[in-house]
């Protein structure tokens, strides 16, 4: 097991990287005060992993119970967040109990935005089972739900009491997931870290063979990434705004394709390609280095190009983005690999960068 601790304060959690971390009783035991647990899951991830779970919690005496959420970028909204209340209320759970997000993004955005809610705040634990749950979503408290109008509009930073990232999901996780998670494992490196970058360059064919090692380097040394940056702005006010590189563009994609039919890492990943592009064109970075991030994530088996969802259609989506101030869009770019900035861009610029959405 390797732990890295979210240094947050009176907040601070820790991150549990290991094979079967999910059945960790020293730590589960530490972070659940009361005696019920609630196990947000969904219907693929559940029949998998939530009896498993459910006997481990039984084992130092909790009550469990289980709600499954369909599976799905197109089911995190309203409608879904209201049926995990439902079944709190129904059991009749109370300020102790905790709850369990057992799954990928989109179930620990739910799940986490559920415990802030209901009561005014619950205890919540991220047990993600995903790579880009594992790298990203799982690690620094933003919970919430997709609009119509925008994703991820809707939400609470709340932070988790805990994080058990077990390795042995991977033995079930769906190559396409792999890749998206992916998107989120390089934008680290390229945001931070120029030596990761160059690492993950060499080793990403190793990472979509699931080769252990790697991806036990990968996760930790993205969490160590993820960590370091929100204990420094946990509220997104300067900082951490750079772990959006790429999803803005990403975000629009989503939205103007319709939720689920691009997963978010697919959409982060051409994101990503737009923002190097428009990076090169502000003179921040140069040819070669917008290939090199090009390779790598074509190598992650992501998509290089963004649907044609028109110039004037991006624009507009881009300017729901939470970075956005007094309708001016602020993009994450890089000054350099290993380097990110946050630029307003003229729009000339950023209409060159967009021809490929016409």
């Amino acid at each position: 097991m390797k732990t890295i601790h979210v240094e947050l304060g009176d907040r601070a959690y820790p991150i549990v990287i290991g094979e079967h971390a999910m059945h960790d009783t020293a730590h589960l035991k530490r972070a659940i005060q009361g005696s019920t647990v609630l196990i947000v899951t969904n219907d693929m991830v559940g029949p998998l992993y939530a009896q498993q779970l459910v006997e481990t919690l039984k084992a130092i005496g909790k009550t469990v119970h289980v709600h499954m959420l369909p599976t799905g970028e197109q089911y995190k909204n309203l409608e879904t967040l209201n049926t995990i209340f439902d079944v709190l209320l129904q059991q009749q759970c109370d300020r102790r109990t905790t709850l369990i997000a057992l799954g990928g993004g989109v179930v620990g955005d739910m799940a986490g935005f559920a415990a802030a809610a209901y009561m005014r705040g619950v205890p919540f634990i991220q047990v993600p089972t995903t790579l880009l749950s594992q790298v990203d979503s799982s690690v620094g408290g933003k919970t919430g739900i997709n609009h119509p109008l925008g994703k991820n509009m809707i939400g609470a930073f709340y932070q988790p009491q805990l994080v058990l990232t077990d390795l042995n999901v991977f033995a079930t996780l769906p190559q396409r997931e792999l890749s998206a998670g992916m998107a989120e494992v390089i934008k680290h490196g390229a945001i931070y870290d120029a030596a990761y970058f160059e690492w993950l360059e060499a080793n990403t064919p190793k990472l979509m063979r699931k080769d252990s090692e790697s991806l036990v380097h990968a996760i930790v040394r993205s969490c160590e990434i993820k960590s370091e940056v929100v204990a420094q702005d946990e509220r997104e006010g300067g900082l951490r705004a750079i772990l959006n590189f790429g999803h803005t563009f990403g975000h629009a994609i989503e939205a103007g394709m319709g939720y689920g039919e691009w997963l978010h890492g697919e959409a982060v990943g051409a994101g990503m390609i737009l923002a190097a592009d428009l990076s090169q064109r502000l003179g921040m970075l140069t040819a070669n280095e917008v290939e090199r991030i090009r390779r790598v994530v074509q190598a992650a088996g992501l998509p290089v190009e963004p649907p044609q969802l028109g110039i004037d259609n991006m624009i507009n989506m881009m300017k729901l983005d939470k970075k956005s101030d007094a309708g001016y869009i602020k993009f994450v770019l890089l000054d350099g690999i290993g380097r990110a900035v946050i630029r307003d861009v003229p729009e000339d610029v950023l209409r060159a960068t967009l021809h490929v959405c016409a």
